[in-house]
């Protein structure tokens, strides 16, 4: 099962380790802190000697509030050759900070493209 969280439109995808071929991905350095769900953890991807730093991030601890996503990943789909949602191709959510996956099933506007930081 696969969990998602909107954010202005957009889906963040979470996906369970058991479905993610781990041997491409490992834990990177550093963190952050979301007011929602807690200390996030970066992950890098390197696949076939291509490498993408900090591509990922989950949340070990996450708040109660968020304990369904304890340990899945999110993937931004901006580093990525392609994301795919279904048969759809998903395209990043603007500006590089968030990382939804725009599809043609959510509208927007987007927070992350210019002028959207104070909503």
């Amino acid at each position: 099962m696969r969990f998602y969280h909107w954010i202005v439109g957009a889906a963040v995808y979470y996906i369970p380790q058991k479905d993610i071929k781990m041997e491409y991905v490992r834990k990177a350095a550093g963190s952050s802190f979301c007011e929602w769900k807690g200390n996030a953890t970066y992950w890098s991807v390197n696949v076939d000697g291509r490498s993408a730093e900090k591509v990922g991030w989950s949340y070990e601890e996450p708040t109660s509030q968020f304990l369904p996503i304890r340990s899945y990943l999110a993937f931004y789909a901006a580093p990525m050759d392609a994301c795919y949602v279904g048969d759809e191709k998903a395209e990043p959510q603007p500006g590089g900070f968030y990382g939804g996956w725009v599809t043609s099933q959510v509208v927007g506007p987007f927070k992350g493209g210019p002028g959207s930081w104070g909503w």
